[in-house]
C-alpha cells in the first residue's frame, strides 16, 4: 500500500485544477459572448468576426464550430485515456502526458480569441483549427490529471478530501475567470473592447500555464499514487465502461448538469443585463459571489455525505438548479425586489455548485476503486475520460444550442430568446435529476 498524500501534496495537486479551470474559462464560458455579443444602446460589443446569423435549422456558426470541435475531440478521448493508463513513464505515468499537453493547451486557449483576418471565411477556418487543437491538448492534460484523483485517493477519506480541494481550486479558477467582464471594462479605458477582452484572456492563459506546471514539477506521483501497471486493451476498457449500468446513469445525469450549468455561465451576462436590468459587471459579481459562498457549503456537504450519502445530496443539487431556473424564468411576474432575488439566487447557486463540485469526482473514484479491486487492472483514466467526454458534450451542446435561442431576441426590448434559454435549462436539470435517481451508491470502502 502506498503512503497517503500529505496536505502539501494535495495543495500542489489542486493548483493544477486552479490552472486548467482558469485557462479553459474563455472557451467554456465566453466564446459565445465574443463571437455573438449582446446588443446595447451603442450596438454590438465586438465587431462581427464570423457570420452571426442562423446557418441551418436555426443553428449559428459559432454554435456549430464549438460543438463540432468537441465532438471531434471526443474521438481522441479514449485513445488518450488508454495511452495514459498504459504509460510506464519512470517519473509518473500521468505526469508525462500532462507535460506534453500543458503548453499547447494554454496557447490555444488564447489563440481561439485571436481572429487573424478581416475575412469572415478565413476567421472561420482559423477558429475551427484552433478549437480542434485546443480541445485535444485540453484532453491531454485533463484526463491524466483527473485519473490521479482515485490513485492519490486510495483511502476513502482521502477521496473526499481531494475532491474538496480540487473543487475549491476549481471555484477559485472560475471566480477569477468570471472577472473577465470587470477586467475588460477597466482596460477599455485604454483599449478597444476587443483588445481589452483579448488581453484578459491572454493573462488567464499565462497564469493558468504556471499553475498547471506546479503538479508536473512537484507532485510525487510515484510515491503517493497507487497505480496498477496492468491496463486492459482499449477495446476491453471501452467495453467495460459502456457496460457499467450504474456508471451510465451517473454520466448521463452529469452531461445534463453540465448542459444546464453552461447555460448559466453563457447566459449570465444576458440574464443580468436584459432580465435583471443591471450592468454587465453584475454577471461577474454573480459568479464570483456564488463560488465564494459555496466554500462553507463544501464542509456541510462533507458532513452530510457521511450522514445521508451522496445520492440524496446530488438529487437536492438538481432540485435547487430547477428552482433557480424557475425563478429566473418567472422573474417578470415574481413581484419581489430585484436585488433581493439576485442575492437569493446567488446563495442557492452556491449550494448547488458545492454539491456538484465535491461529489461527482468522489462518485467516480468509488466506482474506479471498486472496479480495479475486481479486475486488478488500471482503468482510472478511461472512467474519468468517459466522464470528461460527457462533460464536454454537455458544454458543447450548450454552446451549440444557446446562440440559437439568442436569435429569438437578445435585446432589452425583446429578451424572448434569453427567457426561453432559461426554460430549456430548467428542462435539462429536471431530466438530469430523474436519470440520477436510478443511480445506486457504491460502497466507498471498496
Amino acid at each position: 500500500m502506498k503512503e497517503r498524500p500529505p496536505l502539501g501534496q494535495l495543495i500542489i495537486y489542486a493548483l493544477g485544477q486552479f490552472g486548467w479551470a482558469l485557462a479553459s474559462f474563455g472557451v467554456g464560458n465566453a466564446l459565445v459572448y465574443f463571437y455573438s455579443p449582446p446588443e446595447d444602446a451603442s450596438g454590438l460589443t465586438f465587431p462581427e468576426f464570423i457570420p452571426a446569423g442562423s446557418i441551418i435549422l436555426g443553428l449559428t456558426l459559432i454554435g456549430i464550430i464549438g460543438f463540432g470541435g468537441r465532438v471531434l475531440d471526443g474521438f481522441t478521448d479514449p485513445l488518450i485515456a488508454s495511452f495514459s493508463d498504459k504509460s510506464t513513464a519512470p517519473k509518473g505515468k500521468r505526469k508525462r502526458l500532462m507535460a506534453i499537453s500543458v503548453l499547447p493547451f494554454a496557447l490555444f486557449s488564447f489563440l481561439v480569441f485571436l481572429p487573424v483576418s478581416g475575412s469572415l471565411l478565413v476567421n472561420c477556418l482559423w477558429l475551427i483549427l484552433t478549437m480542434v487543437l485546443y480541445y485535444v491538448s485540453f484532453t491531454g492534460y485533463l484526463i491524466p490529471y483527473t485519473a490521479l484523483i482515485s490513485e492519490l485517493g486510495h483511502h476513502p477519506d482521502d477521496r473526499l478530501k481531494i475532491s474538496m480541494f480540487i473543487s475549491i481550486a476549481f471555484a477559485f479558477g472560475l471566480i477569477l475567470g468570471s472577472q473577465v467582464y470587470v477586467f475588460q471594462g477597466i482596460l477599455e479605458e485604454s483599449y478597444s473592447p476587443t483588445i481589452a477582452f483579448q488581453l484578459v484572456i491572454a493573462a488567464f492563459a499565462v497564469i493558468g500555464l504556471v499553475l498547471m506546471l506546479v503538479p508536473i514539477f512537484f507532485l510525487e506521483e510515484n510515491r503517493y499514487a497507487l497505480q496498477n501497471r496492468r491496463a486492459p486493451s482499449l477495446k476491453e476498457s471501452l467495453s467495460g465502461v459502456s457496460s457499467h449500468t450504474n456508471f451510465k446513469y451517473f454520466v448521463i445525469s452529469d452531461l445534463l448538469y453540465w448542459l444546464a450549468l453552461t447555460f448559466i455561465q453563457l447566459g449570465m451576462v444576458y440574464f443580468v443585463t436584459l432580465l435583471f436590468g443591471m450592468e454587465k459587471e453584475k454577471a461577474s459579481e454573480f459568479l464570483q459571489l456564488s463560488f465564494v459562498f459555496s466554500f462553507p457549503f463544501y464542509f456541510l456537504i462533507s458532513y452530510l455525505n457521511k450522514k445521508v450519502g451522496k445520492k440524496p445530496l446530488m438529487v437536492s443539487g438538481f432540485a435547487v438548479f430547477i428552482f433557480i431556473f424557475a425563478c429566473i424564468f418567472f422573474l417578470p411576474i415574481i413581484g419581489m425586489d430585484i436585488h433581493k432575488v439576485f442575492m437569493g439566487l446567488i446563495v442557492l447557486t452556491a449550494y448547488a455548485l458545492a454539491v456538484f463540485g465535491v461529489l461527482p469526482n468522489v462518485i467516480i473514484a468509488d466506482i474506479v476503486n471498486a472496479e480495479e479491486a475486481k479486475s486488478g487492472q488500471s482503468q482510472a483514466a478511461v472512467f474519468y475520460g468517459a466522464r470528461n467526454f460527457m462533460m464536454k458534450i454537455g458544454i458543447s451542446l450548450a454552446n451549440l444550442i444557446f446562440p440559437s435561442f439568442l436569435l429569438l431576441g437578445k435585446s432589452i426590448s425583446n429578451p424572448a430568446g434569453v427567457r426561453y434559454s432559461v426554460l430549456a435549462a430548467l428542462v435539462f436539470s429536471s431530466i438530469g435529476m430523474i436519470v440520477f435517481m436510478r443511480y445506486r451508491e457504491v460502497d466507498e470502502g471498496q
